[in-house]
């Protein structure tokens, strides 16, 4: 996504630095811009956007308040280098958020089956009959070491094209945010310890602690994925900004 793509749309917008700020956010969290990418300067944006330098600049705090950019004196604002957190009250792109760190992406699928859903698949999914799922477990890395382990169900009666989609290819995080959109999300955090299988994947002691997200989704009230992500409790962590009304 390109900025001049939500020109038109973003003049729309009764609280045009939300989609000021929104729109470099995307950039930035979708690797477009990458870990130190110059930001357009103010008068740039103003130009861009049609709007004040007061507008712009209370975007431009808002998101170097949530650690996206940093702003030098003299030099610009530019991409900040991410630490190790993820956003849990947004659907993030695991491959996106890696990229956004600076490090480089790895992926592997570890294995992939269209298969009708069983007992325990249907519960998982919150669904009654016993449609086809397409089950995937694949690990993704930062700088070739193992960053999480994804165990994923999408369900086929509401996504269908999943059923042809290579995720030998692409991770199945990835495809979806591209090519499913969604309209509710629902995550559960909790930790658990590393059994021997968990281990021998992430890299990490039989006993370890790991982070647990799971996570389901739905489209218009119709379940879309299941998804539980493990990742090593020692170098992840959570983090979420809101405000009250």
């Amino acid at each position: 996504m390109s900025l001049s793509a939500d020109r038109d749309r973003a003049a729309d917008k009764p609280t045009l630095y939300k989609q000021i700020r929104n729109d470099i956010e995307r950039c930035i969290l979708t690797g477009e811009w990458p870990p130190g990418h110059r930001i357009p300067f103010e008068h740039q944006l103003m130009a861009h956007y049609g709007c004040s330098r007061m507008t712009v600049n209370k975007a431009l705090s808002e998101l170097a308040q949530a650690d996206l950019i940093e702003r030098r004196r003299r030099a610009g604002t530019f991409v900040r280098r991410p630490q190790h957190l993820s956003a849990v009250l947004q659907i993030s792109d695991i491959r996106a958020e890696i990229s956004a760190l600076g490090r480089s992406y790895g992926y592997e699928l570890i294995h992939s089956a269209r298969r009708t859903a069983n007992g325990a698949d249907r519960v998982r999914l919150g669904v009654r009959k016993a449609g086809k799922v397409v089950a995937i477990a694949c690990r993704h890395s930062a700088d070739h070491v193992p960053f999480a382990v994804e165990d994923r169900l999408i369900d086929l009666e509401t996504v269908p094209e999943a059923a042809t989609a290579d995720f030998a290819v692409e991770p199945p995080g990835s495809w979806l945010l591209h090519h499913v959109p969604w309209t509710e999300a629902e995550h559960t955090i909790s930790a658990v310890v590393a059994d021997a299988s968990t281990a021998a994947t992430l890299a990490i002691a039989v006993g370890a602690p790991c982070l647990v997200i799971d996570r389901h989704t739905w489209r218009s009230a119709r379940t879309v994925t299941a998804v539980r992500l493990l990742y090593p409790g020692d170098s992840h962590r959570l983090v979420a900004r809101f405000k009250g009304g």
